[in-house]
């Protein structure tokens, strides 16, 4: 098995620790370790204390326990920590997935969803999320798509790339649908808690069903990318198991002071998600007024949650033409002005749309100057 390259994240590689101006990244504003370990009385001595040995291989106790309390359901023998969320990601993949399965993933999306089903030899139908549509799923598609080989569903809410988040009702009726056939809704969560209005907050698909598992990661809505911490959590033990041998081919077990961090913040998850949730507003309302101000040049659906949305190029005067080609300006963007956006090809979508990032307290200089850029290339009228 040999996936393809992955896109984004060679993209990354080549841009993000030399581009001036971001634009374009899927994590929230990070924090400091001093602010994690004087969350707690002796969470400075009990850093410096710590027996840096191997760790438990399913997750330090301490760190299951803290991730069960942000679920409903879930007790710490329910959840499976990963050295971060594509670690899971990949386990669950060659765990429970076979060649020959087929597998229904929501696209445009982060590549490994879709390209390590499909490098194992699945068959993978996309269930789009269409700007015409405003990016909502056709509910109908599984009922539709779904046979006897249909083994997991996998989705993502809120949405990365689009910022899209389906209503409860559609949530649950997926999970009902999953739970009936005994396929697998493997549902990545990691922007959960970003939602702008939080009564429309979905409840984690392990909640719902227990047939589906909940990835989650402390990178995107905590801001903690650094400690490299994600789970799982879900009540079917045989899935657990599965993903937790697949685990001893990859990384064993975690970082202990990484673990250790992460319990520290768990010990008040609201504060950290709170103060991201304001910063991911208050960029939401910079970047609103932005394209109203230029809808000559660009198409807008605005994002319902999360800290990432996916505009279109409309004008081919930015885009290299008719029709308008978003890798074009952001490759003339990134040249003329430091400024890092995301071309939706990177998302398995190439053609007008860019992803920008809004997560962090940094994204007022990169608009600012994208504005400014734009402004020479078209003047407003």
């Amino acid at each position: 098995m040999r996936p393809s390259p992955f896109a984004l994240e060679r993209f990354f590689a080549e841009h993000e620790f030399t581009a001036p101006y971001l634009l374009c990244c899927s994590d929230c504003e990070s924090v400091r370790v001093e602010e994690l370990t004087s969350a707690a009385p002796d969470g400075l001595q009990g850093l410096l204390n710590l027996q840096l040995r191997y760790g438990d291989s399913h997750g330090e106790p301490a760190l299951r326990e803290a991730i069960a309390k942000l679920y409903e359901t879930i007790e710490a023998r329910n959840v499976l920590v990963f050295t971060g969320a594509e670690e899971a990601i990949f386990a669950f993949v060659h765990s429970m997935l076979d060649q020959g399965d087929h597998v229904i993933t929501t696209t445009p999306a982060y590549q490994s969803l879709a390209e390590l089903p499909r490098a194992g030899g699945c068959r993978v139908t996309g269930w789009p999320l269409l700007p015409q549509n405003g990016f909502a799923p056709d509910p109908d598609l599984p009922a539709r798509e779904a046979d006897a080989s249909t083994r997991a569903i996998i989705v993502n809410f809120p949405h990365n790339p689009t910022g899209y988040l389906p209503s409860r009702e559609f949530f649950a009726n997926l999970a009902a649908f999953c739970a009936e056939r005994s396929i697998i809704l493997f549902s990545d969560e990691v922007y959960r808690y970003l939602e702008y209005d939080p009564a429309t907050r979905l409840p984690a698909a392990c909640d719902l069903s227990d047939t589906a598992v909940s990835l989650g990661v402390l990178s995107k809505s905590f801001g903690l990318p650094g400690l490299r911490v994600g789970w799982v959590a879900t009540r079917n033990q045989q899935v657990l198991e599965a993903m937790a041998a697949m685990k001893d081919y990859l990384s064993i077990c975690g970082s202990r002071p990484s673990e250790y961090l992460a319990c520290l913040a768990l010990h008040d998850p609201e504060k950290l998600v709170a103060r991201n949730r304001r910063i991911v507003l208050e960029n939401m309302s910079l970047l609103n007024g932005f394209f109203k101000r230029r809808e000559d040049l660009f198409s807008w659906i605005r994002p319902a949650a999360g800290p990432l949305a996916f505009p279109e190029v409309v004008s081919p005067r930015l885009g290299g033409g008719a029709p308008p080609d978003a890798a074009v300006f952001a490759q003339r963007l990134l040249e003329e002005t430091g400024v890092l956006v995301a071309p939706g090809a990177l998302f398995g979508m190439p053609g007008p749309h860019f992803r920008v990032g809004f997560g962090r307290m940094d994204m007022r200089p990169a608009l600012a100057r994208l504005e400014a850029w734009v402004e020479t290339v078209v003047p407003a009228s």
